[in-house]
């Protein structure tokens, strides 16, 4: 029954740019009303080939059965400006998984595997698709934000910082099941693939609802770069990963996000042309990535000391 409370979204006349006005403004309203609320909401006929995340699924879950000096061959580029390749949560985190980060197939940070055979070509491929898909969700998204056109396109137009992520979360044991704590992402949109075991959960309305996994749908979150453009408008969605018992769990995440470069502030669109104070101060997006992931990362974080967007936000006292 709570997994009702994710709308589903059929992106079919999207791709194949019908002329169905109604559909739209139906699509238009789901969003819109999930966005507002807690910015989170599901996708069918995305334009990914539901055969290429089968596979790649597989193939994930073929890799992390490794033996770990086989994925630590795939351990990232000694010196390397980026993580990329086979990382591990530290032994005093609370989160309990491994992964395999991927950048741009053509910026040359790569550390990709050559066993399984396929998984580097179809990590590329699942890439490319995931980019794809994140393009016409953001373009959906400027349409319900009564921007102008191709706005979010033309501001966001470097996908260079985009990367995507295979997980694996170790089983839940008798006395804790922490796979990713509750947080919300800072990018502007994420696209998530779940297998079976599920686990994901999304905050609504003061409740954890299971997003159950369904063949061929594709999870979308919005960030907090899309809050903050947006004055609020938008929610970045607070979610977490419950790591199931006795069982593995697999997933993809697909960071679609902002060049580090740029500065990220309430649109005037959203302030001063309505009449609404700004809610946030501005930054650099590389400036916020680093302070997550700094306080993230340290051996004594508390919870609460963890980086959020509530660090940038004005006080209204």
């Amino acid at each position: 029954m709570a997994n009702l409370a994710i709308p589903t979204i059929d992106l079919s006349p999207f791709l194949n740019n019908e002329d169905d006005d109604n559909c739209k403004k139906k699509v238009k309203e789901i969003i819109s009303q999930a966005c507002s609320e807690y910015g989170f909401f599901q996708v069918v006929n995305h334009g990914v080939p539901l055969n290429l995340l089968s596979r790649a699924m597989e193939l994930s879950k073929t890799y992390f059965a490794f033996p770990e000096e086989e994925k630590l061959k795939c351990s990232p580029k000694c010196g390397a400006p980026l993580p990329a390749g086979y990382n591990k949560a530290p032994e005093f985190s609370p989160e309990k998984k491994e992964y395999m980060i991927m950048f741009p197939p053509d910026s040359g940070f790569n550390t990709l595997p050559s066993n399984p055979p396929e998984f580097k070509d179809v990590m590329e491929a699942m890439f490319s698709h995931f980019s794809k898909a994140g393009e016409l969700i953001e373009s959906l998204i400027n349409v319900c934000l009564g921007l102008p056109q191709n706005f979010l396109k033309e501001y966001n137009h470097d996908r260079s910082w985009d990367f995507m992520l295979a997980l694996h979360y170790f089983a839940a044991t008798e006395t804790e099941n922490n796979g990713t704590s509750e947080h919300e992402d800072g990018n502007c949109i994420t696209l998530v693939v779940q297998d079976e075991s599920g686990g994901l959960e999304v905050y609504k309305n003061g409740e954890w609802i299971p997003v159950i996994p369904e063949p061929g749908k594709i999870v979308v979150n919005i960030g907090d770069s899309i809050q903050v453009l947006t004055n609020k408008k938008f929610k970045s969605a607070t979610h977490r990963v419950v790591r199931p018992k006795g069982r593995s769990r697999h997933s993809f995440a697909f960071f679609y996000t902002l060049q580090g470069d740029k500065w990220v502030e309430p649109l005037p669109q959203f302030t001063e042309e309505i009449g609404e104070t700004a809610k946030f101060r501005g930054f650099f997006y590389k400036d916020y990535l680093e302070l997550r992931t700094r306080s993230k990362l340290h051996p004594q974080s508390r919870p609460e000391d963890v980086i959020r967007i509530a660090h940038y936000a004005i006080s209204t006292s």
